[in-house]
């Protein structure tokens, strides 16, 4: 199953995935994400493997009907409302495995509880560094309420990946991509390297049970100081679940 926000491009990616099935959703809007994982439990009743692989960096602090900050939304709520709306599902196909897709942006990430919005000091890596921090520390406390069900969870740094992720986010965005890119071209990787990285944490064997780990690239990391402070994964799981539920969403089909 292959999602994204186009229609056509999901058509294209699942045919020359050679996969049956795509549904379309943007990530922008929490409506579609539930419904997204409806019409998928509609259409299956197993999943092995969800990989949340969501990533939007934006020039200006916009937000979401909602209220949210846009790139929170897209990198890290809707992932967190996907994932928890399809685990009754993950948990009747075990063995199963989620994978978040992070960044090494996380380690200079931070999360100031009192203004998830962002209407402070807004600046496009710091919203995108905060995303992915937020990103790992929902993987281990994912990780810590699965653990003994059969449903492993893991993030992973898949290395600067050669994308145009940050020249879609406006001009200066773009630049300021266009600069890293540059800056750091000794260690870019290319699409189908970086996606050996979440291939390995989704298949392999060798992981099999490895829960609550973060890797970059094939390698296992040390995340920085905030993204190892438990008590902060639990709180920013609960605002997580107030955030969601402020949204109109259709009821849950998953179990």
């Amino acid at each position: 199953m292959i999602t994204g926000r186009s229609p056509d491009r999901c058509a294209a990616a699942a045919a020359e995935a050679s996969a049956a099935d795509w549904i379309a959703a943007d990530f922008a809007d929490l409506s579609q994400v539930a419904a997204l994982a409806d019409e998928f439990t509609r259409r299956h009743d197993r999943l092995e493997v969800l990989v949340n692989n969501a990533g939007a960096v934006f020039q200006r602090r916009q937000l979401t009907a909602e209220g949210l900050e846009l790139t929170f939304a897209v990198n890290y709520v809707a992932p967190f409302l996907l994932t928890t709306r399809l685990l009754g599902t993950l948990r009747a196909s075990t063995p199963a495995r989620i994978v978040n897709v992070s960044s090494s942006a996380h380690a200079v990430g931070r999360i100031d509880f009192d203004d998830l919005a962002l209407a402070n000091g807004y600046r496009p890596y710091r919203a995108y560094a905060r995303s992915k921090l937020a990103n790992l520390m929902f993987t281990y406390e994912l990780a810590r309420r699965l653990d003994g069900t059969g449903v492993t969870a893991n993030a992973v740094h898949p290395g600067l990946v050669r994308t145009r992720i940050g020249a879609k986010g406006g001009t200066l965005t773009g630049i300021g991509w266009s600069v890293v890119q540059w800056r750091y071209r000794g260690l870019r990787v290319e699409p189908e390297a970086a996606a050996q990285a979440l291939l390995r944490l989704a298949c392999s064997p060798d992981l099999e049970g490895v829960s609550g780990r973060y890797f970059d690239g094939e390698v296992e990391a040390e995340p920085s100081a905030a993204a190892r402070d438990p008590n902060a994964w639990s709180r920013l799981w609960a605002l997580t679940e107030e955030l969601v539920a402020r949204v109109r969403l259709p009821e849950t089909t998953s179990g």
